[in-house]
């Protein structure tokens, strides 16, 4: 791949498989969306990552788990919804306090709510000591990607935590917004994040007691 994503630069391979993303895309969407809409959606998912990741195989399974995503959002946002609170975790790298948030809350709510995560200006990958540090605590995010944010995953969100990204963070007018100053776990060794991870834990755990929901 090179750093400017082409359709026609795309190998037999990333071809097939973003062929098959469709496929299952559409099958998992029927009734909610066109074939055109989800088509967008995921090329456009998949050139969001094109001059990020490091490893191109991944590209096509990348863009089709962030389309889905952004699919679920637009339903969100165009009133289809299961009732489910969702809370959008956002950094700058969407590498490490922000997905450790992301692996706390959905670890803590279970199927009462929804958690997504984002970033202004996502990495290539998760901050190790991140992924270390929630092991320890029996939390896998070992399979997340740092990823960006689109309009309809900020819309769609109920509570949108913002932590460190500034201005660069987006602000649409009817979303719950809560900012939350922590220390950047990037450049730290595991025993240094340990103290961030459990401060995420701690708030995590108050914004499930006033969202009302419980936790485990």
């Amino acid at each position: 791949m090179t750093n400017t994503y082409r359709r026609g630069e795309l190998t037999i391979d990333q071809q097939l498989a973003l062929a098959t993303a469709t496929r299952r895309l559409g099958e998992e969407f029927t009734g909610a969306f066109g074939a055109e809409t989800i088509e967008r959606f995921l090329h456009t998912s998949y050139e969001e990552f094109a001059t990020r990741a490091a490893v191109a195989n991944f590209l096509p399974l990348l863009a089709e788990r962030f389309a889905r995503q952004r699919l679920h959002a637009l339903a969100r946002v165009e009133g289809r919804s299961d009732g489910r609170p969702i809370v959008l975790f956002l950094c700058t790298h969407n590498a490490g306090r922000s997905q450790m948030a992301l692996g706390w809350f959905r670890h803590l709510a279970g199927e009462h709510a929804i958690a997504w995560s984002g970033g202004a200006e996502f990495a290539g990958e998760i901050n190790p000591a991140a992924v270390a540090s929630m092991a320890e605590r029996g939390i896998d995010i070992s399979g997340e990607f740092p990823k960006p944010w689109t309009e309809e995953i900020v819309r769609a969100a109920d509570v949108v935590v913002t932590m460190g990204c500034g201005d660069a963070c987006p602000v649409y007018p009817g979303r719950r917004y809560m900012d939350w100053e922590l220390d950047d776990p990037a450049g730290k060794g595991v025993e240094d994040v340990l103290p961030i991870r459990d401060e995420i834990e701690r708030r995590v755990r108050a914004l499930l007691a006033d969202l009302g929901l419980p936790s485990v």
